[in-house]
C-alpha cells in the first residue's frame, strides 16, 4: 500500500470539515494506527479509510480541551489566527508564530 505524504505538519492549527472543533499537529501517522474497536465505533457512512494519514491533536471545542485523532480527509487549514487553548500546548511546543506552533527540541536516546 503506498503511503501518502501528509497534507498538514506538527505544529499547524486545523479543524474539524464537519464537528465544530480545532486543534494543532502534534504527531502524525502516516496510515491508521489506532485500534480496531475505535475505527469500529465511527458510523460506518461516515468511517474513513485506513490508508491516509491520521493526525494526534490537542484539540478544543466549547466543551473544553481534549486529544483527538482524526483522518486527514476530515481535516482543513484554520485561518482563524487564534491560539490553542489546550493546556498540554506547553508540553510540546515552545511558541506560537505565524500561525504555527514551533516544537519544543527533544532529547533522543
Amino acid at each position: 500500500m503506498p503511503i501518502r505524504t501528509a497534507r498538514f505538519h506538527i505544529g499547524q492549527i486545523v479543524r474539524h470539515r464537519v464537528y465544530e472543533f480545532r486543534g494543532v499537529v502534534y504527531d502524525v501517522d502516516p496510515t491508521f494506527s489506532n485500534s480496531e474497536e475505535w475505527w469500529q465505533s465511527i458510523p460506518e457512512d461516515m468511517r474513513p479509510s485506513k490508508d491516509q494519514p491520521f493526525y494526534h491533536l490537542l484539540a478544543e471545542n466549547e466543551n473544553g480541551p481534549y486529544m483527538a485523532y482524526v483522518s486527514e480527509q476530515n481535516l482543513q487549514e484554520d485561518e482563524s489566527g487564534d491560539p490553542v487553548d489546550h493546556p498540554d500546548v506547553e508540553v510540546y511546543f515552545a511558541t506560537l508564530e505565524d500561525d504555527y506552533y514551533v516544537p519544543l527540541p527533544r532529547v533522543l536516546n
